[in-house]
């Protein structure tokens, strides 16, 4: 199990260059890189451009790992369904461009126009598209534990099950719906099947159990990663290494 960071939000305002510098003095091992932020590294890149994107990784000590998307699939009009397939593979293409291994995506809701069994096969059908076509360039799916109605375990679990393709799996958020009676255990079995990335947050909240966490992803021998995202810090270095030291003590066995 390793730890890698999502530019969102510590690392959003900062340049390609930057991500990279800090998060190796940091002791970090790889990155999401969410749309949107001053990285740059999107869709729109040129051919040369995503080359220099996969160069400057490769002669880092840190991983392009993903890129965190807001592609979605839960609206009842097909046609916007079918512009965020569009963009999941452009995203794709970028991926398979840079050396990425995975492109995040997510749900975000039940519209009231259907059941929640026509969503979930929405998503599930727009999923497996993607995982179709990311197959094809070695790219993996992740769908994030996601969205007020939807980040439920067992809605996720559903959309997993009305997917049903090898290369979609799903992005462990670290959400308060998680916890049943304290422990996470419950969430975590039901989704394991299915868990190829992990989103961490504030290691210090006590409300969250992320000692049990940690040793349930060691038993389920877990060994991707683990990545931070949290809130912004007015001293962001200082952060990274307080917060790799906090991931190292919760990872102990």
């Amino acid at each position: 199990m390793m730890l890698g960071a999502v530019t969102y939000n510590v690392l959003k305002d900062w340049d390609l260059e930057t991500v990279i510098t800090r998060l190796e003095e940091a002791g970090f091992e790889a990155v999401e890189l969410r749309t949107t932020h001053k990285h740059g590294v999107e869709p729109t890149l040129t051919v040369d451009e995503r080359a220099k994107v996969r160069a400057r990784f490769e002669r880092s000590k840190v991983r392009l790992l993903s890129f965190g998307t807001t592609c979605e699939f839960h609206s009842i009009d097909e046609a916007v369904r079918r512009k965020n397939v569009a963009d999941g593979k452009a995203f794709i293409d970028l991926a398979h461009d840079t050396g990425a291994w995975g492109v995040k995506v997510r749900p975000n809701g039940f519209p009231k126009e259907v059941t929640r069994e026509q969503t979930v096969q929405n998503i599930g059908t727009c999923l497996r598209e993607l995982g179709e076509y990311g197959a094809g360039k070695g790219v993996e799916i992740w769908l994030e534990v996601h969205g007020s109605q939807t980040q439920v375990p067992p809605v996720c679990a559903a959309i997993m099950r009305a997917t049903k393709h090898e290369s979609v799996g799903l992005c462990w958020n670290s959400n308060p719906t998680d916890v049943v009676d304290g422990s996470v255990k419950q969430s975590f079995e039901l989704l394991k099947p299915w868990i190829k990335s992990c989103h961490i947050n504030d290691l210090v909240n006590e409300k969250y159990p992320w000692r049990e966490l940690f040793t349930l992803l060691r038993q389920a021998k877990f060994e991707r990663y683990t990545l931070m995202e949290v809130a912004e810090s007015k001293e962001p270095e200082r952060f990274l290494r307080y917060y790799r030291a906090l991931w190292k003590e919760l990872n102990r066995g």
